[in-house]
């Protein structure tokens, strides 16, 4: 299976430019981490700021654009742990699209607050199988069209436009780190950044409990994970898919795994050293860098995907302090 052409994204890209931001490339407030990487130039793609507070927006109005005029009237439905709802709860209301949701239970509140105040009906189910059971109900019998969290053409080339923006706007990177969860934003980023520079490595971050890429690279084929256990709920897809796996397959050059304890660590850097507050699955790729990626990483010119900040300031609180000793140790090293 092949993967979008850099025209195709190019021009999905432009077509959504008028809805979503092009989010700004960062680099450190301070030389701490660039000095513990050997002297490399780090700059972190800000895509917390863009509408919806993650790169989802991006992937769920591309999503949405596409359905054809005949079938909107009958609304949309998506399944996620928060962020994905809410980027399709939002898309959806931009083109006067009526949207019921499906989240998982231990969802966090702010981010079901946040899809509801986009307008969406929010369902709420135990775990990610019986969610994905539920919206395929809904699929079917209401005759709503599914919008998934991170499969399918679609998403990819709504996804691709955070890999234009990086290697438009600081051309010549010589690396880039995605953290991943079904595989929806490095099957974009990953699709653009290979056609653009070959060379450009591209690395993806798994929580350790939730490695379904990991797993299915190693296999050679989609893996459907028996559990998954991690507190980055952004990260916790309980499968690969075989678009997203394809597109991966072609253009990751290493998946690695971090701990729960790494991302957390990963925040308190982000927070220290980019003056950013971000939700686990952004310190996924802080985590990555330092940790198992750290000797290939070295003095390169390193573009961090800072996926999203979707976290309440308690949960967010409790984090930095878990990670606050791990970051210390990961800065000095």
């Amino acid at each position: 299976m092949g993967y979008p052409e850099l025209k195709e994204m190019r021009a999905r890209a432009a077509d959504l430019s008028a809805l979503v931001r092009h989010t700004p490339m960062l680099r450190p407030c301070s030389d701490g981490l660039e000095h513990a990487m050997g002297g490399a130039e780090i700059w972190a793609k800000a895509e917390l700021f863009q509408y919806t507070g993650t790169f989802k927006a991006r992937g769920a109005l591309s999503c949405v654009r596409a359905i054809p005029p005949k079938d909107r009237r009958r609304g949309i439905t998506a399944v996620s742990a928060g962020n994905h709802a809410i980027a399709a709860a939002w898309a959806a209301r931009q083109f006067g699209l009526n949207a019921k949701v499906v989240m998982i239970s231990s969802a966090n509140p702010l981010r079901v607050g946040a899809a509801r105040a986009e307008g969406a009906e929010v369902v709420l189910m135990p775990d990610a199988h019986s969610a994905f059971a539920e919206v395929e109900r809904l699929r079917d019998e209401e005759g709503r069209t599914f919008v998934h969290p991170f499969e399918g053409i679609n998403t990819t080339l709504g996804a691709a436009g955070v890999g234009l923006e990086m290697m438009d706007d600081v051309p010549d990177l010589d690396a880039v780190v995605v953290s991943v969860g079904g595989g929806g934003l490095i099957s974009g980023v990953a699709a653009a950044v290979k056609r653009i520079n070959p060379d450009c490595a591209v690395y993806a971050v798994e929580p350790d409990g939730a490695d379904s890429l990991c797993q299915s690279l190693a296999k050679g084929e989609p893996v459907t994970l028996d559990a998954v256990k991690t507190r980055a709920d952004s990260l916790g897809a309980p499968f690969a898919l075989p678009y997203g796996f394809a597109v991966a397959q072609a253009c990751v050059d290493r998946a690695v795994t971090v701990s729960d304890e790494a991302m957390f660590a990963g925040m308190v850097i982000f927070q220290e050293v980019f003056k950013l507050a971000v939700e686990p699955a952004a310190g996924a790729v802080i985590a990555g860098m330092l940790g198992p990626l750290r000797d290939e990483l070295k003095g390169k010119r390193v573009g961090l995907v800072v996926c999203g900040a979707n976290i309440d300031a308690g949960g967010y609180a409790g984090m930095l302090e878990e990670g606050q000793e791990m970051a210390e140790g990961m800065l000095s090293f």
